[in-house]
């Protein structure tokens, strides 16, 4: 009984070692996942911004500061620069004018959240690890994708007190 007790130990101890590495190994494809929900959330609450901040793209809330249509404007722009990187297919044209209407700024907001949710879901695994060069610098595709999203947060947070501050509240606030 014991011997049996023993090799079923030993079996246990040689297979542990592979349940993490089986589960490491399907961690890319929940960081895809995960990185494209937070796109979506993002996607969300900037158009949700953009329509109830409707009339106030001009405002700012000092000189030398980006407005309300600036922020959004370098939404769009960050999230098809990043979809073109992830991609591999670098948007070469020139730099389209700045969207000041409140409709198609929301449909441009949408639309680039839909552009890089498919060049996040799109990546292979070992895509996620590839270097690419974004701002002059070497990264993989895993640390541009999280470094954007990082920023476009710290941007939602200045939309949220750009709203506040018109006495606007953001939709999704109760």
């Amino acid at each position: 009984m014991n011997k049996i007790l023993i090799q079923c130990a030993m079996c246990a101890l040689a297979v542990a070692p592979i349940v993490p590495l089986a589960r490491a190994q399907s961690q890319p494809a929940e960081l895809q996942a995960a990185f494209a929900k937070d796109a979506g959330t993002l996607s969300d609450k900037f158009t949700g911004l953009a329509r109830v901040m409707s009339g106030k793209y001009d405002w700012k809330p000092a000189q030398d500061v980006r407005s309300v249509a600036d922020v959004f404007n370098l939404i769009v722009k960050e999230n098809g620069l990043l979809a073109g990187v992830l991609s591999g297919t670098p948007n070469t044209a020139a730099p389209s004018a700045p969207i000041t209407d409140p409709e198609k700024m929301q449909e441009a907001l949408k639309a680039s959240y839909a552009n890089l949710q498919k060049a996040i879901t799109g990546l292979s695994d070992n895509d996620l690890q590839t270097t690419v060069k974004l701002f002059g610098r070497d990264w993989t595709k895993q640390d541009a994708v999280m470094h954007i999203l990082e920023d476009q947060h710290e941007h939602l947070g200045q939309s949220i007190a750009y709203a506040r501050s018109n006495g606007v509240v953001p939709p999704w606030s109760k």
